[in-house]
């Protein structure tokens, strides 16, 4: 489980509290057009790479501080909604599984023995495309408890699912109607 208590992040106007349980999609969603900003900063926030400045966050209990931030981020595999928007690595080709573990959020842990058909067979069953069914295919087989997404598309809702009934909490960041609506919790977040 995976716990917001009243965080406040810097800049933010109102806090969050929020618990998302294995099994479980959880969406993060606001009103505004742009995820860039507020629900992705949550997810960045739950990595801890965004700035805590009350409150706290939580995975089993276990408060994530400065001294706990590493170990806790192995349970975690961000997918970014593209290589660009993260901002440390611009990638013109396909990327590689390579490509995905240099991303700061997941570079904490090699690759575990993915090869390239295992990759092509999980890339074919996430329901995605290009890129996103890549980032999303390399960060499932990274076999970790907590699936943080940026903006999926709708169509591998069911693949996230999949995902979640195997064990795994899976939070997202998204506007799209037709991901929020499939989602166990939703999570409004607003800029007051």
């Amino acid at each position: 489980m995976l716990e917001l208590n009243d965080v406040l992040l810097k800049g933010e106007k109102s806090t969050l509290s929020m618990m998302a349980h294995e099994g479980q999609l959880t969406c993060l969603t606001h009103r505004g057009a742009d995820l860039r900003s507020t629900p992705l900063r949550w997810l960045y926030a739950m990595l801890g790479f965004e700035p805590v400045m009350a409150g706290f966050i939580s995975i089993d209990g276990e408060p994530v501080t400065p001294r706990t931030v590493l170990s806790l981020r192995r349970l975690m595999a961000f997918v970014p909604s593209s290589l660009e928007d993260v901002g440390h690595i611009t990638v013109y080709d396909a990327p590689t599984p390579d490509d995905v573990f240099a991303l700061k959020a997941n570079r904490h842990q090699s690759p575990q023995n993915i090869d390239a058909e295992a990759l092509q067979r999980e890339i074919q069953l996430t329901g995605a495309m290009g890129q996103k069914a890549r980032l999303l295919a390399v960060a499932v087989l990274l076999n970790r408890p907590i699936l943080l997404i940026d903006r999926p598309v709708a169509s591998s809702i069911p693949y996230l699912r999949r995902q979640a009934t195997a064990g795994r909490t899976v939070i997202m960041a998204s506007n799209d109607s037709a991901v929020v609506s499939q989602c166990d919790n939703t999570i409004e977040i607003n800029e007051d």
